[in-house]
């Protein structure tokens, strides 16, 4: 008995949503992956917010309301940056280190590690502090008190999926990947950075 194929109309949500995700991906691969980055990262505000929220909730402290502008400050640092600059990042590995140097796997890795993401994680704190309308200063205290624990941090947490990342993952969905593990990975950075 010869097995009949579903239209595609009549595939489950998830297909479909990814379906249309990889059309948009291919026709619009910055925007897409800047409109994702937006709202990863935004999720990524509010998770640490409901976290923190529940923590003080199990000590008896006061809950404080959802902090929209937080999170609304994420989702511009997604939109804005997180999604083209990681899309350019990965293009341009895959040109200055192409699989065929036998090299390219230690090479990508340090680069990603020793270069990318310090330079990232000091864009990260310049923007959300330009984005939260704070001064100089506000931006030196800050990177006084928590850009080194955030970067050791950045190096324990990322490294294995960032080698994962530039070494299995196909270029178009790394963006996709990283922003991923940054949902979680944003919810550190909210909470460290108060």
């Amino acid at each position: 008995m010869p097995v009949q194929s579903l239209p595609v109309r009549d595939g489950s949500f998830h297909f479909r949503l990814l379906q249309q995700y990889l059309i948009l991906l291919k026709k619009y691969p910055i925007l897409t992956k800047s409109v994702t980055s937006g709202i990863l990262s935004a999720l990524g505000n509010l998770l640490s917010q409901f976290l923190e929220g529940r923590k003080k909730a199990k000590s008896g402290g006061p809950v404080e309301e959802i902090d929209v502008a937080g999170a609304t400050r994420y989702a511009i640092f997604g939109l804005i940056i997180t999604g083209p600059v990681s899309h350019i990042f990965y293009q341009l590995m895959e040109v200055w280190m192409p699989t065929t140097d036998p090299l390219c796997i230690v090479k990508r890795l340090l680069l990603d590690r020793l270069v990318f993401a310090p330079g990232f994680l000091l864009l990260f704190y310049l923007v959300m502090n330009i984005l939260e309308a704070k001064g100089w200063d506000d931006f030196q205290k800050k990177m006084r008190k928590s850009y080194w624990t955030a970067l050791k941090m950045n190096w324990k947490v990322w490294t294995p999926f960032t080698f994962i990342n530039i070494n299995f993952v196909p270029v178009q969905f790394r963006v996709l990947f990283a922003n991923m593990i940054a949902l979680f990975w944003y919810a550190y950075l909210a909470t460290v950075r108060k």
